[in-house]
């Protein structure tokens, strides 16, 4: 008889995987102020499940799946904290949601169209094209993270690709040196 596979802690899971869920939670469209409240959030979620356990989810799909949970959740006490406020500190906090001198500096006009163009998917299929396309996450692993059929995972990835493509437009020349994963959706 094969011993049940052990589980890895939230700890062990922050000390290896808490710089995937940052990167993770950017790329779905949290912003740069929250991103540490999110992936803080992110592995009290995975402690309170007692840590991950081996399946059919990789730890980083499992993790992600949390992530968009917490960051929806993230998103709405945004939203009701704003309703509450006097039109001054809307108007305020709107002229700060700006990217910051350093920020702009940083990024680059293509990795600002990119990131607008990811935030303009729909949930599902921004969560899918992460997780394949720029974390090399396999579509089995994401189908079982998210509980769709592996052909949803494809249908979806299938979809942002268009998509993505449709809003970035005609690629830059530096967007053109850069290819697609080889990996098979």
């Amino acid at each position: 008889m094969t011993p049940e596979p052990q589980a890895v802690s939230a700890t062990e899971l922050f000390r290896r995987h808490a710089g995937f869920i940052a990167r993770f939670v950017v790329r779905y469209g949290v912003e740069l102020a929250d991103v540490d409240d999110v992936v803080q959030e992110v592995f009290l979620v995975a402690h309170a499940h007692g840590g991950y356990r081996p399946g059919p989810a990789k730890p980083t799909s499992w993790l992600a799946a949390i992530a968009v949970r917490v960051a929806s959740s993230h998103r709405r006490k945004l939203r009701t904290r704003a309703f509450g406020r006097g039109q001054g500190e809307l108007i305020d906090e709107a002229a700060s949601d700006a990217p910051s001198p350093e920020v702009r500096a940083a990024l680059d006009g293509d990795m600002l169209r990119l990131h607008a163009a990811l935030r303009s998917l729909a949930p599902e299929h921004r969560v899918t094209f992460i997780l394949f396309e720029l974390e090399g996450e396999p579509c089995t692993s994401i189908a079982a993270a998210t509980g769709v059929p592996v052909g949803t995972v494809h249908s979806r990835l299938y979809l942002a690709r268009r998509r993505l493509r449709d809003a970035l437009g005609s690629p830059s020349p530096r967007a053109q040196e850069i290819q697609w994963t080889s990996h098979d959706p």
